[in-house]
């Protein structure tokens, strides 16, 4: 005999039909986030990548660059200003003072305060020539104004210029001298200036 098959009601086969597809639901959003996760993996190793790169050594900046950038602030001239004066003789009546003022310019002919070594020579001041610097007669020692307390000590802030007095004992009364002064810049240029000296009448 024969077994006959078991009837099966239709809202069965509803809830089995729905039933394969919801897995295949199932199936079809795990794949998607599968995907989904992977493809934000991907973007988070860009832009770590992208970061390391970034994150490399700068290039360092050009030394010669700023050479050239605070060259123009540098002393470009050495001015004697009119204030310079021969003063004397005092009381013993053998020595003689000049008080000099002394003004550095930069390229753009703006007083500035720099440091430098100053030398200061006398010369004989010969007339009616076309080489009106004669004999040298003096010259004193250096005067180094690298130290910024000692360059402070010597600068006018009022004239934007520097005040000196330099003291000899002439060889002749009533002579006329020339002053030469010269400035040795830090960045190794030499300034160099003259000023024709009259005794004070």
């Amino acid at each position: 005999m024969i077994p006959m098959c078991p009837l099966v009601d239709e809202s069965a086969k509803e809830v089995v039909a729905d039933h394969s597809v919801w897995r295949k639901l199932r199936t079809m959003n795990s794949i998607y986030i599968s995907l989904m996760f992977f493809s934000i993996l991907l973007s988070l190793s860009a832009g770590c990548e992208s970061v390391r790169v970034s994150s490399g050594p700068q290039p360092k900046p050009n030394p010669g660059s700023d050479v050239v950038l605070y060259s123009h602030y540098a002393p470009a001239k050495l001015d004697i200003m009119p204030l310079t004066e021969l003063v004397g003789p005092d009381q013993s009546g053998r020595t003689l003072q000049i008080n000099l003022y002394l003004s550095l310019l930069d390229s753009f002919g703006s007083q500035i305060k720099s440091p430098g070594i100053f030398r200061f020579e006398l010369y004989e001041y010969v007339q009616r020539s076309a080489q009106p610097k004669g004999a040298r007669l003096f010259i004193w020692p250096d005067i180094d104004l690298t130290n910024p307390a000692k360059n402070n000590e010597y600068w006018q802030d009022f004239l934007r210029a520097y005040q000196l007095t330099l003291d000899f004992e002439p060889q002749t009364a009533n002579q006329a001298y020339i002053l030469q002064v010269t400035c040795l810049c830090p960045h190794g240029s030499r300034l160099s200036s003259d000023i024709l000296l009259k005794p004070s009448k």
